[in-house]
């Protein structure tokens, strides 16, 4: 073979490898060692090329190296039934990666991360509504909150909300109650607007349904950390938030106990 076939340098660019990877390849047994010449250089024919082709194609498809040689050797039957393996394992990383990509997406636009699509779409419908940014975020940490403690509940919730803010009337007794926060707690327009607030309420019942599971004492729990969120930063939204309750449970509504 003097002076005829390739030098490992030929036969890795003709491969698509390094020279490091042929000789990876030779320590693992995929590719036969060729011969030296009498230059002391081994030269690799068509038959090296061949395996060094194969092991490539076959590790860059995602088979385990140590795999590759038992496999070439193999029946066609068992090396369908392998490579249909392989790919069953790269489906799911597919499927795993494609769900951290999505992940990080969320991530990359903050409250997705937290929140499903249906609820973020209810957070753009406040932004088309001209709520400030303020009142979008407290109301998103609403959100993040029934999510987590509500869970059963949550959808049902949202579909409500949504009903609810396609009401030009519910639309604008929230931007009057979300100003509550800019007067002092014994301002006597709280009294009137909790009277409006619970009239209308009385007058949607279907956004008054509390479930069962939080009429007990733990879920009463959770209905008041939803419901009663950083209202101990404003003592005007705490006091607005209990006049409306009062108004309710005397009209006979029956309203978790904190």
């Amino acid at each position: 073979m003097t002076g005829h076939g390739l030098t490992i340098g030929q036969a890795a660019s003709f491969a698509g490898v390094t020279t490091k990877t042929v000789r990876h390849y030779h320590r693992l047994g995929l590719v036969d060692e060729p011969p030296r010449d009498q230059s002391g250089y081994r030269r690799y024919g068509s038959a090296e090329l061949l395996q060094l082709v194969q092991a490539r194609t076959l590790a860059r498809a995602g088979l385990p190296l140590a795999d590759i040689p038992e496999l070439l050797a193999a029946e066609p039957d068992r090396f369908a039934a392998t490579i249909a393996e392989v790919d069953r394992q790269l489906a799911d990383h597919i499927a795993e990666l494609t769900a951290r990509r999505e992940t990080l997406n969320r991530l990359g636009s903050g409250e997705r991360a937290l929140l499903p699509d249906r609820a973020c779409a209810l957070l753009d419908t406040l932004r088309r509504l001209d709520f400030g940014t303020e009142t979008v975020g407290i109301f998103r940490e609403g959100l993040v909150l029934a999510k987590a403690l509500l869970p059963d509940v949550f959808d049902d919730y949202l579909r409500r909300l949504e009903v609810a803010f396609a009401d030009p009337r519910y639309v604008d007794l929230i931007k009057r109650c979300w100003r509550v926060a800019e007067w002092e707690p014994d301002d006597p327009r709280i009294d009137d607007l909790a009277a409006a607030a619970a009239q209308y309420l009385l007058e949607h019942p279907q956004l008054l349904e509390i479930p069962p599971e939080l009429r007990t004492r733990p879920g009463a729990t959770r209905y008041g950390l939803v419901n009663h969120h950083r209202q101990e930063q404003a003592p005007s939204w705490a006091r607005l938030t209990s006049r409306i309750e009062a108004h309710l449970r005397d009209a006979g509504i029956t309203i978790p106990d904190q």
